[in-house]
């Protein structure tokens, strides 16, 4: 007879808890998943994306609702745990509903930190945590322009750069004096916002809120200083807090997450914790590639393999902003026991930063050419003496092979238990061998069949990388040309030459001839369509002006002429 598993939240770590406990017991648990949000589970990962319109809410779906179904999983979505009865075992919804257990996983995760500013309770102040954030931040670009991002943290840069995408004026105000203090050195972070800058964003370093102004909806910020700053939306971006409140009112053991062990059980052992609701070993993690490694740890132990344990994780960070490359791991700071090791080319845009102790590198940091941080990074985890090679590690490790350069030879140069995707542990060898095997030929193959490449999407160039090394000439890179936006296949070189040579004038008539998903498209291509016509029909293209005023926001000022 089957005994019942209770999943409480239906996010990344929690689903995937469950998919390795199929692979390992089908047939062991009937499994019941309470969801808060209406939908299936998604890559959280990818909201950015979402927000900055290269990406749809379906494209994100890692488990849509068929897949339940299809693995006779019964999921309450929209339906939020108020209770655990742990002396009868059971689980109790808001709405009454009830699920009992033999096993019960929590995956509550976390909830975005909300500064305790007076006016913080006005509309149009909001965190940037799941959809419906997001869904609120497209409808506020629809109808206000200013828009301030508290946090110049990993979350905060990707917020202010989806805003500033749908056309918003985007002013980050961070406490620091440089933006991710937690990932990047003075000279990167340095980089990194003159970057940004060059994109239109703009940035107050060192501000405190003091204040947010406004009757019923938010119209500003004043800060300590003194000064003030107009704003119609504001997203506090400032850190994460695990979400235990569940646990705690059930009697479960918690500081600063829930407490568990290194087979992630909780003080009651019949109840299993995974995810950034958790606190192991005093830390709390907010990085998927944890969390996937206390999944697996814990559906071992939950298919009753007893095997298995989660002893941490060394974690490396990557910023999901098109067109940015940068990579950190490890401690980059170092102190008066290690050595640094660095190279700078400010106007190629390029800096490396190794930090080394005993030989060994224990932190880097790097901004423009990233492809050797799986390799450094690599490195780090192996503990691997870099005594015979010190000399040109900081170039990368092409410069051990014997000849050739590029992407190509960096990573066939690689070992095959080198971690290419760090969302979901997938190594070298484990995507060589899915595309040998099962004669893979495209970047959507090895996603579907391996996962590598199909979370952040950070680890996509190396994946590409190793196909056209493992495939040679039969390589077929072309899924990997990126459309317009999601309304359409076509890339903005082809509806561009498309529209002169069609003499398409208008955007319904782009949008007719290239069978756009949208009838009215989204902003981005909006705004692009805009651009185009009125460069290639000066004269008797009719300017948009909702469109035109977004570029001349966001993107820069457009003459008469289309230049």
């Amino acid at each position: 007879m089957k005994e019942n598993l209770v999943l409480i939240g239906n996010g990344m770590a929690g689903v995937r808890t469950l998919e390795e406990v199929l692979k390992l017991e089908p047939e062991k648990y009937n499994i019941t998943v309470f969801g808060e949000e209406p939908y299936g589970n998604y890559n959280r990962i990818m909201l950015s994306p979402v927000l900055a319109s290269e990406k749809t809410i379906d494209e994100i779906m890692l488990n849509d609702e068929q897949w339940y179904a299809d693995n006779d999983i019964t999921l309450l979505k929209g339906i939020k745990v108020t209770k655990i009865n742990r002396a009868r075992r059971e689980v109790i919804g808001e709405d009454g509903t009830t699920a009992p257990y033999d096993r019960l996983i929590i995956a509550t995760g976390s909830t975005p930190f909300m500064l305790p500013i007076p006016g913080a309770d006005k509309y149009g102040v909001i965190g940037f945590r799941d959809i419906g954030d997001v869904d609120t931040m497209l409808e506020a670009s629809e109808h206000y322009h200013k828009a301030v991002v508290i946090g110049g943290g990993l979350l905060g840069l990707e917020a202010a750069n989806g805003l500033m995408k749908q056309g918003m004026d985007v002013t980050v105000i961070h406490i620091m004096d440089r933006l991710m203090e937690r990932q990047l050195d003075k000279p990167a972070a340095k980089m990194l916002q003159k970057s940004l800058e060059k994109r239109g964003m703009k940035f107050l370093m060192e501000h405190t809120t003091e204040e947010i102004l406004g009757e019923d909806r938010i119209t500003g910020l004043r800060f300590k200083d003194g000064t003030q700053i107009e704003a119609d939306l504001l997203v506090m971006a400032v850190g994460i807090k695990p979400n235990i409140t569940l646990a705690q009112e059930s009697g479960l053991h918690c500081e600063r997450g829930i407490v568990v062990n290194d087979t992630m059980q909780t003080f009651d052992p019949r109840i299993y914790a995974i995810g950034e609701c958790v606190q192991h070993r005093g830390i709390a993690y907010g990085l998927v590639a944890p969390l996937f490694e206390q999944a697996k740890v814990a559906a071992n132990h939950l298919a009753e393999h007893g095997i298995g344990r989660y002893e941490g994780t060394v974690t490396s960070t990557k910023l999901k902003v098109t067109g940015i490359e940068l990579f950190s791991a490890g401690d980059f700071s170092g102190d008066e026991h290690t050595e640094e090791m660095v190279f700078q080319d400010i106007a190629g845009g390029n800096y490396k930063k190794l930090v080394v102790r005993d030989n060994k590198i224990i932190g880097t940091v790097l901004y423009g050419d990233t492809i050797d941080g799986t390799w450094y990074f690599q490195m780090m985890k192996d503990g691997t003496d870099i005594s015979e090679f010190r000399n040109t590690v900081l170039f990368g490790q092409h410069h051990l092979g014997d000849s050739g350069h590029g992407d190509e030879t960096r990573v066939s140069l690689m070992a095959d238990s080198a971690e290419i995707c760090g969302c979901n542990g997938i190594c070298k060898g484990d995507i060589v061998n899915a595309i040998t095997d099962k004669k893979l030929f495209t970047l959507d193959d090895v996603r579907a069949h391996t996962k590598a490449s199909a979370s952040c999407g950070s680890c996509t160039g190396l994946v590409e990388s190793l196909l056209a090394h493992t495939l040679g000439g039969d390589y077929e890179d072309a899924p990997s040309k990126k459309p317009m936006c999601g309304c359409t296949d076509y890339t903005h070189d082809e509806v561009r030459s498309s529209m002169i040579q069609q003499q398409l004038k208008t955007m319904p008539a782009v949008r007719d001839f290239f069978e756009w998903k949208t009838p009215d498209g989204c902003p981005a291509c909006r705004n692009a369509l805009n651009y185009y016509l009125l460069c290639a029909w000066p004269e008797e293209y009719e300017d948009d002006s909702q469109s035109r005023f977004i570029n001349e926001r966001a993107h820069g000022n457009i003459q008469k002429d289309g230049s």
